[in-house]
């Protein structure tokens, strides 16, 4: 599966978000009491923060996950780990589907890391899941993912795990 990749517009994407961020799928995501003021709120300060940056996965022109790249050493883990020149910090939304595709989420993942190693300032990938979505965790592995340790983050206790450019292509294959 190819896709494409382009910024989150606030303004105009607040209401696809909306629908994805307050669905029972997206708990983790912890907004789901959010209005869509509140998204289209929450995605304006990342629009306008130089350290995180929301873009939406395309396929065939049409929006179909979100993914977010932060500075690890600025927003969500600034202060619980020694963060290293090269980290880049990252979550990702797949909406849920009225017709599920096997190993679309595992793509999704893989095109995610993939931009993310675009860059070759990116060293490292880290992530920091609760500790209690074992589904994401098994999705990290399969793309190279190493869990460091347990941390407890203001709204959650978390996985820390990292992922280097050689680990995530000797898990996928895939070369960014």
């Amino acid at each position: 599966m190819t896709f494409t990749f382009r910024p989150v517009d606030p303004r105009k994407d607040a209401g696809l978000l909306h629908g994805w961020v307050t669905h029972p799928k997206a708990a983790f995501w912890m907004m789901r009491d959010a209005s869509l003021k509140d998204v289209e709120r929450a995605y304006a300060e990342i629009d306008a923060d130089e350290h995180h940056h929301a873009e939406l996965g395309l396929h065939d022109g049409a929006p179909v996950f979100l993914m977010e790249r932060y500075d690890p050493a600025h927003r969500e883990l600034a202060g619980l780990y020694e963060a290293r020149p090269g980290d880049v910090g990252m979550h990702f939304l797949t909406p849920p589907a009225d017709r599920p595709v096997h190993g679309f989420t595992r793509s999704v993942i893989t095109a995610v890391m993939a931009r993310l190693f675009e860059s070759p300032a990116t060293a490292r990938v880290v992530v920091e899941p609760d500790v209690a979505n074992q589904a994401v965790h098994a999705l990290n592995a399969a793309v190279g993912f190493v869990p460091e340790r347990e941390i407890q983050k203001p709204e959650k206790k978390a996985l820390l795990s990292f992922c280097t450019r050689d680990q995530f292509a000797a898990a996928t294959g895939v070369t960014a």
